[in-house]
C-alpha cells in the first residue's frame, strides 16, 4: 500500500458505512460476533494516509461512536485513538506484512482496544466477566483482507 493523500469524501463515506454497520440489526445469536467496523476504518485510513488521518481524527470518530452507542463519552474515542496510535507507531512495518499477518495484527489491536474499554466498564461496575468482549476482534481480524481489498478497489476506481 503506497502512502497517498486521503480522499475525504471516500473517508466520510467509509465512516458512515461503518456507523451504519455498527447499529445494523444482527441476529441475537451472533450479535457478540459483530465486527468492529469503526476500528477497521481507522486502521485502514491510518495505514493508507498516516499524515492525514491520525490520532485526533480517530478520536473524533470515536466520539461519534460514543454518541451512536449511547456509551460514556470518551470510551470509544479512547479506543479509536489507541488503535490509531498503535497503527501510526508501526505503519511502515505493517504495510510490508502479508494480508494474513496484517489480519493477525488487526485482531491484536482491536482486541487490546476492547480490553481497555472492558476494563473501564468494569471500573464503573457495568460489565460482566468472561471474554465475550473479544469476539468482535476475532471477526474483525477475519474480515480484514476483504475489507481492505474492497476499500482499495473503491479508492483505485475513484482516484
Amino acid at each position: 500500500m503506497v502512502l497517498r493523500s486521503i480522499s475525504y469524501p471516500i473517508a466520510i463515506v467509509s465512516a458512515v458505512v461503518a456507523l451504519v454497520g455498527t447499529i445494523a440489526l444482527f441476529p441475537q445469536q451472533i450479535a457478540h460476533w459483530r465486527p468492529e467496523w469503526m476500528g477497521l476504518v481507522v486502521i485502514y485510513w491510518v495505514l493508507r494516509a498516516p499524515q492525514s488521518f491520525g490520532v485526533v481524527m480517530a478520536w473524533m470518530v470515536g466520539l461519534l461512536l460514543d454518541v451512536l452507542r449511547a456509551d460514556i463519552l470518551g470510551m470509544n474515542a479512547l479506543a479509536m485513538a489507541l488503535i490509531a496510535f498503535m497503527v501510526l507507531a508501526s505503519h511502515q512495518r505493517l504495510q510490508l506484512f502479508p494480508l494474513a499477518q496484517q489480519a493477525l495484527v488487526v485482531f491484536l489491536m482491536i482486541g487490546l482496544a476492547h480490553m481497555v474499554v472492558h476494563f473501564l466498564h468494569q471500573l464503573l461496575g457495568e460489565a460482566g466477566g468472561g471474554f465475550d468482549y473479544l469476539l468482535p476482534a476475532v471477526t474483525s481480524g477475519l474480515i480484514w483482507p476483504v475489507f481492505r481489498g474492497f476499500w482499495d478497489f473503491v479508492n483505485r476506481k475513484l482516484e
